[in-house]
């Protein structure tokens, strides 16, 4: 199976995660229907009782573990939601995919967001 790193959005109010996650959990599906290992740092990380994304340093060190795994990945795809937003925590995996050459693949899933 090709290893992909996902990047979707995440943060934001208490709904607008609630809407994320389930968007993100939606990308993942998607990825292994294609035949995809899929690894979703945003959505593993910032399950209870592991790191609380509202707390700067616990989301620091999730987005930094999240990145150590970029280059072992044969490729990131980023999933760009229906309201067309990359998010700035998307963008840092952008910049640190590009920067050690890890291909990037950007796609659409029409999931009510």
């Amino acid at each position: 199976m090709r290893r992909v790193v996902l990047e979707s959005p995440y943060q934001g109010g208490l709904f607008r995660r609630w809407l994320n996650r389930r968007f993100a959990r939606a990308c993942a599906r998607d990825c292994l229907m294609r035949g995809e290992a899929v690894f979703a740092s945003h959505l593993l990380y910032t399950q209870p009782g592991v790191l609380r994304d509202d707390i700067e340093d616990e989301r620091k060190l999730g987005i930094d573990a999240g990145h150590a795994w970029i280059a072992s990945a044969d490729a990131m795809v980023v999933y760009i939601p229906s309201r067309g937003v990359v998010s700035p925590g998307m963008d840092l995996g952008i910049k640190k995919a590009r920067a050690i050459g890890i291909p990037i693949e950007f796609r659409r899933l029409e999931v009510d967001q």
